[in-house]
């Protein structure tokens, strides 16, 4: 070779055994010119930057006959030769009408040949894959002499990231259930319980023995079958929830017996009836149960309760009695299932000192000016002192002394007043925010500094899990919910399951708020 002849081109031969194209088809495509190659790969590029670097709602969202975009739960397919969004059954119109053959799975970035009918592999496109899901580039940059060894942990963590991803079929646990007669208060409460990491350990493990359960029917065997069909069953179908209904009627409690019919109810009652059921049914106490008809309350009230109930959703109140003639101090404590909010009468609060509505309905009230007003601000009270062994005027704290792992928040719509028999829904916008910290309400922060309390504050910090709506009147209202499923919200609305954007959910007018303690979420 003389110095003048051209250096000859060094191509690294494929490893044995791996082929240099996924199909002859790709081939064609990627071989048929220098442009045609770079334009595919910056395509594929671009479309991996969609599904990866973006909220799942783009790449899950296509145009239907009428033009209308349609949010899909089950993948779609990116056209990888124009910029077309497509389902699985449209995919073969689109490929005899514009003679597309290639797509980009929408969960995946799986590459989808039409003439093979099949996912392929190719080797360059599928290393651009695995470099966007492991480091969140397309750089093959290697780490230079003078940098610091990585930790062998996070390399395992990246190398199974890297090498694994998850089956794009659908998002667990996500299925509507079916209306059977003005049911969709049931739905809603059902739909927070299935999306509950709590509840869901505790069901799928067998936390409730149904086999050896011999009460009849029992809400907790009910629910037992509700989470083996939304978690093991290979399918997004509605759910038809007959067990849950019927067993809901024909409970013992005569408190609830109200629930049998097919006329609209509230919601928070049916999570406060469920709760108590669940609790009835798998409660493990440390002392014996008590017997006798109100054995089912004092059991409810018990701080000695292991139950499923009591672990996920029940907390403690604290409320301390200053009597304002002799000074004594009274404390008691007692647990609470959720927060109930008078939002109508701190509204008034906020506004007018006297207690008169002049607040401004166009300007709402936030979730942190509601639990100020409920646990920051003490009231006055009457009560009868036993120092002062005549009735007194007493100053109110009232404080939380244990949070609980879900913290479920009701806001008060529904006024019914006795003495005029009339009832009316309270339309009054209350913004609440994705992470909630509860440090301020607890008796913790006011008998200690707990300005830098910084592990304090987290433990007391929680995120939004679930979020119940009531749409329209009173008595001809609606309910629907979401549910944050990993970092992606879906509406749940009866049958129908949709995505939703974390402003659709901050912009609901929520009726229950369910947050988890971030150590759990």
């Amino acid at each position: 070779m003389t110095p003048a002849s051209p250096k000859p081109n060094k191509t690294k031969d494929p490893n044995p055994g791996i082929p240099i194209y996924g199909c002859e088809h790709i081939q064609r495509l990627l071989t048929k010119s220098q442009d045609v190659t770079t334009n595919t790969i910056q395509h594929y590029k671009m479309l991996l930057r969609v599904i990866f670097d973006n909220t799942p709602i783009i790449p899950q969202t296509s145009k239907s006959v009428d033009k209308r975009p349609v949010t899909s739960l089950i993948p779609n397919y990116l056209c990888l030769q124009c910029p077309t969004t497509t389902t699985a059954k449209d995919r073969l119109k689109h490929g005899k009408l514009k003679a597309h053959m290639f797509y980009v799975d929408s969960r995946s970035g799986g590459l989808f040949c039409q003439m093979c009918d099949d996912f392929v592999w190719d080797p360059t496109l599928e290393e651009l894959r695995l470099r966007k899901i492991g480091t969140g580039s397309f750089s093959s940059r290697k780490r230079k002499r003078d940098e610091p060894f990585t930790d062998p942990a996070k390399d395992d963590t990246a190398y199974m990231s890297i090498n694994t991803t998850a089956a794009p079929c659908r998002a667990t646990g996500l299925r509507g259930i079916f209306n059977m007669g003005s049911t969709c208060f049931m739905s809603v409460i059902l739909q927070s319980f299935v999306h509950n990491p709590l509840l869901r350990n505790f069901y799928l493990r067998d936390g409730h023995q149904v086999g050896q359960c011999t009460q009849d029917n029992c809400l907790s065997c009910g629910m037992d079958e509700l989470f083996q069909a939304f978690y093991s069953e290979e399918t997004t179908a509605s759910y038809v929830a007959s067990k849950m209904l019927s067993d809901s009627w024909l409970c013992q409690q005569a408190a609830f017996s109200e629930l049998a019919g097919y006329d609209e109810h509230d919601a928070h009652e049916y999570f406060q009836f469920l709760a108590e059921e669940l609790h009835r049914t798998n409660r493990q106490e440390r002392h014996a149960s008590p017997t006798g008809p109100n054995a089912s309350h004092a059991s409810h009230l018990t701080s000695n309760c292991d139950c499923i109930v009591h672990q996920t959703f029940y907390g403690k109140f604290q409320s301390t009695l200053t009597c304002q003639n002799c000074g004594v101090v009274t404390t008691s404590v007692e647990p609470f299932l959720d927060l109930s909010l008078a939002i109508d009468s701190i509204a008034k609060r906020q506004g007018n000192n006297n207690g008169e509505s002049s607040h401004d309905w166009s300007q709402p009230l936030t979730l942190q000016r509601c639990l100020d007003v409920e646990y920051m601000q003490p009231e006055r009270c009457e009560y009868s002192c036993r120092s002062c062994d005549s009735p007194q005027e007493a100053r109110k704290q009232l404080s939380i002394k244990n949070l609980p792992n879900v913290l479920c928040i009701q806001f008060k719509r529904f006024e019914h007043h006795k003495t005029l028999r009339t009832s009316a829904k309270i339309h009054l916008k209350v913004q609440f925010p994705l992470q909630l910290n509860m440090l301020p309400y607890t008796n913790r922060a006011r008998t200690q500094d707990t300005s830098e309390n910084f592990e304090l504050a987290r433990s007391c910090t929680y995120d939004l899990l679930s979020v119940v709506v009531h749409v329209g009147k009173l008595n001809s209202g609606h309910y629907i919910s979401y549910s944050r499923v990993g970092n992606q919200w879906f509406k749940f609305d009866d049958h129908k399951v949709t995505m939703a954007s974390e402003s659709h959910v901050l912009g609901a007018e929520a009726f229950l708020l369910f947050y988890i303690i971030r150590s759990l979420a």
